[in-house]
């Protein structure tokens, strides 16, 4: 497969949030693959940890203006943008301000009020698809960076799965050492309901909460493939990937990994 389109979901990306090991991956792989001729779009949450005028955020007002509407009540969707020069790629930032603050704090919303994470995550993944479809963007590759990103291939393959923007895209899940700050709220699966995703397909998680296992599992479920970021992911979900029969990129720190990124994105 050629890859010309690249879609970047992530949770985090340096240097908008301080450097880890998948702030780091986040903000070299677009680079890397824009590098080896891909287009990319590049899309974080916009925590307010942030400051806006130091990083030259600014609002896309002909993108922004969208409700999202999650347990029957409407959330507006704002997109700001930045440029990081060095790479020169623009990263689309998600904003609300009923789950991302809207003046500098320290901690990032996820930590601060884990018990609206189950909504934080809904709106982050549906504001990126809605405003790639509005973009009228059809990208060849998804990749899920972090568990923020994880409900993605979940509604790309449900609700999603027969828009023409997203039908063909192969949908990729990023395997770190991550860990979210308590399990999603049991009402997941009844906010999932709302947005037609079938209760067959939701059966499994239903009235449950969602910890950081049950999570990936539920996006490898409806992935094309897998790759493992860091050399020590939750031992739980690497032996689950494994045994998933999808693709797996292997973590390896030597050789190119960027061109072994997208090599593995053209084998799908």
């Amino acid at each position: 497969m050629e890859v010309k389109k690249v879609l970047f979901i992530s949770q985090e990306i340096a240097p908008y949030v301080p450097e880890n090991e998948m702030s780091v991956m986040s903000r070299r792989m677009p680079q890397g693959i824009q590098e080896r001729g891909a287009e990319v779009r590049t899309f974080m949450p916009k925590y307010g940890t942030i400051a806006e005028r130091s990083n030259q955020l600014h609002e896309v007002i002909r993108l922004s203006g969208m409700n999202v509407i999650i347990d029957d009540t409407d959330h507006p969707l704002i997109i700001k943008v930045a440029t990081l020069q060095s790479a020169r790629i623009q990263v689309y930032f998600i904003y609300n301000e009923d789950y991302f603050a809207n003046s500098r704090i320290q901690e990032l919303e996820t930590e601060a009020t884990p018990d609206d994470n189950d909504e934080r995550s809904i709106f982050f993944v549906r504001g990126v698809i809605e405003t790639v479809r509005k973009l009228r963007w059809i990208p060849d590759v998804v990749q899920c960076n972090g568990w923020m990103a994880a409900l993605a291939p979940l509604y790309l393959r449900t609700s999603y799965g027969d828009d023409p923007v997203f039908r063909d895209a192969k949908v990729v899940t990023a395997l770190y050492d991550e860990k979210m700050p308590a399990p999603l709220n049991a009402r997941l699966s009844d906010k999932l309901r709302a947005d037609g995703i079938t209760k067959t397909v939701l059966k499994p998680i239903a009235g449950k909460e969602l910890d950081y296992q049950g999570l990936m599992s539920l996006a490898m479920k409806y992935s094309d493939g897998i790759i493992q970021c860091t050399a020590q992911p939750d031992a739980a979900v690497l032996e689950e990937a494994q045994a998933s029969g999808l693709p797996l990129l292997p973590y390896s720190d030597a050789g190119d990994r960027m061109q072994q990124i997208y090599d593995f994105y053209a084998s799908l």
